[in-house]
């Protein structure tokens, strides 16, 4: 997702993903290629072995969602040139050429959508777990550095679970907004609410 901040409990949504996310795709695109799980760190080191440009995957763009993702044609193109070429998965090299060029065009989009709508005057902060990607780490870099972006990037021991930013949100809204009993039910896409009272801020 790609979500401008003002301040805690406002937020605005101006980009997510129309089908898989990012992390998706690398786990998916691991699976394929036969890589272990987790799969985004086991394509990343297949990755380090190869060349970014020997396959061209698409890199899709939708008309009128120019800062929206959509991941899902990228992960069949994997699958047919697997099925066009069997034979790239008895050959390390092979398959570290393809992880390469899998992993680039995943890092491209995400760079390129972040900074269709990135704020020259304010931070950029790259969150969750396939922020602890080295090769998005790098692009997302390289682009900040050329347009003058402050980058901020946690360090990697807390890119892996989001617990903490959970138990932080909850914090900020515990007993403003009503308090949910221990045994509620859980709800992944439940939203935070907005905005926070002053006071909680």
């Amino acid at each position: 997702m790609l979500v401008k901040v003002a301040r805690p409990g406002h937020y605005q949504v101006v980009g997510t993903t129309l089908d898989d996310a990012a992390g998706e795709a690398f786990d998916k695109g691991a699976k394929l290629l036969g890589l272990p799980y987790p799969g985004g760190p086991a394509l990343e080191k297949a990755a380090q072995r190869g060349n970014p440009t020997a396959v061209r995957f698409p890199r899709a763009c939708i008309a009128n969602r120019p800062t929206c993702f959509s991941f899902s044609g990228l992960k069949t193109a994997l699958l047919y040139h697997l099925r066009r070429h069997p034979e790239a998965l008895s050959s390390p090299a092979v398959r570290a050429d393809i992880a390469a060029s899998y992993q680039e065009a995943i890092v491209e989009v995400l760079v390129t959508r972040t900074m269709e709508v990135a704020d020259p005057h304010r931070p950029l902060a790259v969150v969750g777990g396939v922020s602890l990607n080295g090769r998005l780490r790098e692009r997302m870099a390289e682009a900040c550095a050329e347009r003058g972006i402050p980058l901020l990037l946690a360090e990697p021991a807390y890119c892996g679970d989001n617990a903490a930013m959970i138990a932080a949100a909850a914090g900020l809204g515990l007993g403003r907004h009503g308090n949910d009993a221990l045994n509620a039910d859980c709800d992944p896409q439940l939203p935070l609410p907005l905005p926070l009272p002053t006071a909680a801020l």
